[in-house]
């Protein structure tokens, strides 16, 4: 058989292939009454245009299409898998409602091979659960009145005596460098500016990059260079975990290093598998929402004087109590005190939208405004775009923290 009649056979195989799931695909959806949608190519789907970048304070041009054209709950195929995709409010909120029940997280399988099979993002059911339990035994109220709070103010105090008079400097990376300080301090008791520390925040700045790109697993993508980052920092973490374990067999535990690391060790059940997985999970939460959340608030307020007025009046009023008192350092009834705060806060989350969608997989046929979701196709609930309502928020694009105070709202 010459070469070019393997082709032919090939291309063939291939076609029938791609015709046999789309039949099979489309038989099952027969049985359902789905939202109306697009499935796209098959396999590809509509990823593509899904994970089209676009401004963190929009949806996008691909959901604003589909949503005027089919609604706010639609189908498609997402991520190589068939999908129902809501921006109602009130379906996500049943999603998440029913979380373990009807539906579990389901994030694609190149998340869980950067991540770690252990990891909190993949992990469902019994054993998510177990991890999420350790996690919040360690970060307990008490814990984080006596040491996260104390811990914050001074990162804080360190970034902002680092800057110099009338120099610039990009919000974004003093942002980062603070939460990836806390998180190292937090968790291993590193100390920032340590070379140890540099060392490993150069090695999680590569595979952040890998986390966020196409999982194409060849020599010299951004992808295989994350994987070898976090065979680096897995390696750093269990030569601490190593080193911990010699000092407490020798009894020379080091009073200061209180951090995860040395609750898991004393008080989890966990294998070191699981330790290392759990620790690049919450390293990985830990820093990269806060960071963009806080780079963005920066952002939203240059633009809204007033806000910051209020802010500054606010701080201005607990550090003049403190100051008669004859206190220094803030305390968890200072930051109860924050209530305006708090609603600047809630609107950069609401308007920056951190964490746009998030991944799920039905469980069982749920029925829901009279479509079906099938068992096992997967859903998005779209954060951003009930955040982006107009008829949930008045202006919704625009960046007004007093509707969080239940007065009137300012434009």
């Amino acid at each position: 058989m010459s070469d070019s009649e393997h082709i032919l056979s090939l291309v063939s195989s291939i076609l029938a292939l791609l015709l046999i799931f789309f039949i099979l695909v489309t038989r099952k959806q027969t049985r359902f009454n789905l939202p109306p949608g697009n499935m796209g190519w098959p396999f590809v789907g509509e990823t593509i245009g899904y994970l089209k970048p676009y401004c963190a304070t929009s949806i996008g041009e691909f959901m604003e299409q589909h949503i005027s054209r089919y609604g706010k709950i639609y189908k498609s195929n997402l991520f190589g898998e068939p999908t129902i995709v809501s921006a109602d409010a009130g379906l996500n909120r049943y999603i998440l409602q029913n979380e373990g029940k009807l539906f579990e997280c389901s994030y694609p399988r190149s998340i869980g091979g950067i991540l770690g099979k252990w990891s909190m993002l993949v992990l469902v059911g019994d054993m998510h659960r177990d991890m999420r339990i350790i996690s919040l035994n360690f970060l307990c109220q008490a814990r984080l009145r006596t040491h996260l709070l104390k811990e914050v103010e001074q990162h804080t105090l360190l970034v902002l005596n680092s800057w110099k008079d009338n120099s610039v400097f990009s919000a974004q990376d003093e942002a980062k460098k603070f939460t990836f300080n806390l998180m190292a301090k937090h968790i291993m008791s590193l100390e920032p500016g340590k070379p140890e520390t540099e060392l490993l925040k150069k090695e999680y700045v590569t595979f952040m990059k890998g986390v966020v790109s196409p999982p194409l697993n060849f020599p010299g993508s951004a992808y295989r260079k994350a994987l070898q980052s976090r065979s680096n920092i897995l390696k750093f973490i269990e030569q601490k975990m190593s080193e911990r374990l010699t000092k407490m067999k020798k009894g020379k535990e080091n009073m200061e290093e209180d951090d995860l690391l040395g609750w898991l060790l004393k008080h989890s059940n966990l294998s070191t598998e699981q330790i290392l997985d759990l620790i690049l999970s919450l390293l990985f939460a830990g820093h990269e929402t806060s960071s963009v959340a806080i780079a963005l608030a920066i952002y939203f307020l240059q633009g809204c004087p007033e806000a910051v007025q209020q802010l500054r009046e606010e701080h201005l009023e607990i550090a003049r109590a403190k100051k008669q008192s004859g206190e220094v350092e803030l305390k968890w009834e200072d930051y109860k005190k924050m209530n305006f705060t708090q609603s600047v806060v809630n609107e950069t989350l609401r308007l920056g939208n951190v964490v746009r969608f998030l991944h799920r997989k039905a469980l069982k046929d749920v029925r829901y405004k009279g479509y079906d979701i099938p068992c096992g196709w997967k859903v998005l609930p779209v954060i951003a775009a009930v955040h982006l309502d107009p008829s949930l928020f008045d202006h919704p694009q625009h960046f007004n923290p007093w509707r969080w105070q239940g007065g009137a709202q300012q434009a």
